[in-house]
This record gives C-alpha cells, structure tokens and sequence, in this order.
C-alpha cells in the first residue's frame, strides 16, 4: 500500500510541474506586447525597452520559467506590474476568503448531501427519492452563476434576507462574514450537493445488491443498520472520490461565484489581474488553484486506497 501512496503522490508532483509548464506558457503567448499594454500611453521605445529588460522579456522563455518555478517553490511569486507590491503578501488574504468560502460551503454541502444519497438509496423508488432525483438533475442543469443571480434577486432583492454583494473586509467580523457570504455559500451547495448525492445514492445502491447484505436483511437486521453499518463503508471509495473533487470545484471553480457576488477573493484577484494583464498576479493564481485540486485529487485518491480493505492487506 506504501508504494501506491508514493506512486500518487509522485504523479500529484509531476502534474503540478505539468500545470506550471501550461500557466507560465499560457500567459506567454498572449497577443500583444506585455511591455506596451503595462507602460500604455507612456510607452516610448526607450521606456519599453527598458520595461522588457526589467521584466526579462529580452531572455529566453525557458530561463524566465526556471526562475519564476524557482522563485515560487521558495514561496516568491513575484511582483506585482500595477502596484508594484508583492503578490504573495497581497494575495494572502484574498487566499484566506476563498478557502473561507469554500470551507462554510464544505461544511453545510457534504455531510447533507451524503445524509440525502444514503436515504434515497435506502428509500429506493419512494416519492422522496424521485423528488430528490428530480432536485439535484435540476441544480446539475443550471449554470452555477444563473443559480447565483435567481438567488440575487429572491432572496437579497424581493425578501431582503441577505445582502446583494458578499463585500467582506479582514475588519469583519466571524458572525458578520458568515452572513455576508450566505447567498454565495447557498449557491456553491445547490451546486455540489447535487454531484454527491446521485453519486452517493448510486454507489450504495450498487453494493446493497451484493450477497452479504442479503444475508444481513436475512438475519433481521433494522433496515438503516443494513445501509449504515455493512453498505455505506464499502461504497465509501466513490464517494470519497467525488467528494474531493466537488471540494477541489469549490478552490478552483468559485471563480464565477466570487465575480457574481463581487467576492474579493483569490478568483476575483485573477479575473482583475487578467483584465489589467497583471501577469505575475495571473501565474500565482492559477499555480495556486492548480495545487490546490491536484493536491484533493491526490488525498481523494489516497483515501480511496486506505478505505480499500484489498489494498491495505495486500496478500
């Protein structure tokens, strides 16, 4: 099982080098001149061509990257081209939000979502599981940020429950900051929620069908111990799975969610930065949000091996 964990863990590391080939790439080949779209109506030949010695675009790519990687593994992300600031420390807090949002929607989406699969797989063919089935095929259709603006309107607009704009402050309170971000947070569980429970509902279904929880019902065991003690920790592997990666959506995707609602988070600082061809800013955070869900992935699939009683007794 060792070698396994270290095998993910080597590919987790080769895919994240992959990724940063593929951001620092990506904002190399961007039309225009990075120089003359920073320096704008000042932009001279003089100036840009001091600009581009500055910024080391008179050097080949390949060494600007070998820096730059060098430079982030060591926690320096560079310097951000519109306020001259450190991006690390500028994107700290931004960083801080997003992984707040993210958490306060983890924490409300999974156990509720996986509580609902177990019962529609339990309650299999009964009005609450078509009316479940029903719910989550419906969030799962509509785009994230539609579900954003319907809630916009309902709930800030005409019933005025919550605020319009999630416009948090590091001064801002724990009890304000969670009823500040309630509409996005609502709006990223109607997302996921939907993903865990069908795939929660199908995997228990899949092993209630196997002989062993024959017998068990056989034996006269209460209906939910069939499903909680004997179905659930063997269908746990495919949850396990689609867990981390709605938590790894919940990093990276809250993008959309985070301009919808004028979040100041990591994904609003990148959707600035590209607006602004703020290119240092552009690079760390898509390193980061390429992390962050190659490191879930990697953990979701290290789970899945420990709860696989055939891997952690290997014969």
């Amino acid at each position: 099982m060792l070698n396994l964990v270290l095998k993910r863990a080597a590919l987790g590391l080769i895919t994240l080098w992959a990724a940063s080939v593929l951001i620092f790439a990506g904002t190399q080949i961007l039309p225009g001149d990075l120089a003359q779209a920073v320096l704008q109506n000042n932009a001279t030949p003089e100036n840009v061509a001091a600009l581009r010695e500055e910024l080391g675009l008179d050097r080949p790519a390949v060494e600007r990257y070998a820096e730059w990687l060098g430079n982030a593994v060591h926690g320096d992300l560079g310097t951000s081209l519109v306020n001259h600031r450190d991006v690390a420390q500028d994107l700290a807090p931004r960083l801080y939000n997003t992984f707040f949002l993210a958490l306060y929607a983890a924490m409300i989406a999974v156990p509720l979502s996986v509580g609902l699969g177990v019962l529609a797989a339990a309650w299999q063919g009964s009005a609450f599981d078509s009316a479940a089935n029903a719910v989550t095929l419906l969030a799962i259709s509509l785009p994230e940020y539609f579900l954003g603006y319907l809630l916009i309107k309902w709930v800030a607009v005409q019933w005025g429950l919550f605020p319009v704009l999630a416009s948090v402050t590091p001064e801002t309170s724990f009890t304000e900051r969670l009823y500040m971000t309630f509409l996005p947070m609502l709006t990223l569980v109607l997302v996921i929620m939907a993903h865990i429970m069908r795939m929660t509902r199908a995997s228990v279904i899949s092993v209630m069908s196997n002989p062993y929880i024959e017998m068990a019902v056989l034996k006269g065991l209460a209906k939910w111990r069939v499903v909680v003690e004997h179905a659930l920790p063997n269908a746990l592997a495919p949850i396990i799975n689609v867990v981390a990666l709605n938590l790894a959506y919940l990093i990276v995707g809250v993008v959309v969610i985070e301009v919808v609602f004028v979040y100041p988070g990591l994904g609003q600082s990148m959707v600035d930065a590209v607006s602004k061809r703020d290119v240092p800013v552009v690079q760390a955070c898509g390193l980061i949000f390429a992390a962050v869900f190659i490191s879930l992935n990697m953990i979701a699939d290290i789970l899945a091996i420990v709860s696989n009683p055939r891997l952690r007794h290997p014969r």
